[in-house]
C-alpha cells in the first residue's frame, strides 16, 4: 500500500510517500509545496492545488492521509489553514484516492504510543521507524511522515474498509 501523509497549511504544505507492507515501511518521497509570501490567497490556493494534484499523480497512493486542524488561539491563520485544506481533500477527491483523517493526538498515541508526546520525540520515532539518515528540512514534512506512519500503524480503519463497516 502505497501512502501519502499531509500536514496542511498555507505557506508550507509538508507531504510524505511511504510503501507500507507490513511491518516494514519504505520511503518514496517527502518534501514540501510552498507558497511566495506576500501572494494572493487564491493564487496560493491555486498553486496548493496544482502542487498536490502533480505529487498524487506521480506517486499514485492508495489512501492519502491529512493531519485535521487544531485551532489554538490565532483563528485567523486558523481559516487560512482550513482554506487549504479544503483545496488539498479536493485534489484527492478528484483524483478519486481514499481520505483519511487524523487528529494531532491520533497522530502521536500511533507513533509514539503516547498522545500527548512532544514534538521532537515524534519526529526521532518517525525517523528511526522509517529509516532516515537526517530530520527532513521543515517540520511540516516530518509531521507529514509521522501522519503517513500513523495510518499505517492505524489498522481500525484498513478493517473497516474491509468488511465495509461504516
Amino acid at each position: 500500500m502505497i501512502i501519502m501523509g499531509i500536514d496542511p497549511g498555507l505557506a508550507i504544505v509538508g507531504y510524505g510517500v511511504v510503501e507500507y507492507k507490513a511491518p516494514h515501511f519504505r520511503t518514496l518521497a517527502y518534501g514540501a509545496v510552498t507558497t511566495p509570501a506576500h501572494t494572493g490567497i487564491s493564487e496560493r490556493l491555486q498553486l496548493i492545488y496544482r502542487d498536490v494534484t502533480r505529487l498524487l499523480e506521480q506517486y499514485r497512493p492508495d489512501d492519502v492521509a491529512v493531519e485535521e486542524l487544531f485551532f489554538n488561539t490565532n483563528i485567523t491563520t486558523g481559516i487560512a489553514v482550513a482554506e487549504a485544506r479544503g483545496v488539498i481533500l479536493l485534489a484527492a477527491g478528484h483524483k478519486k484516492v481514499g481520505i483519511y483523517e487524523y487528529t494531532p493526538l491520533q497522530v502521536k498515541q500511533a507513533v509514539v504510543g503516547y498522545g500527548r508526546a512532544e514534538k521532537k520525540q515524534v519526529q526521532l520515532m518517525t525517523r528511526t521507524i522509517l529509516n532516515l539518515k537526517a530530520m527532513p528540512r521543515y517540520d511540516d514534512t516530518s509531521d507529514a511522515l509521522a501522519i503517513a506512519v500513523c495510518h499505517a500503524h492505524t489498522g481500525g480503519s484498513r478493517l473497516r474498509d474491509f468488511y465495509n463497516i461504516k
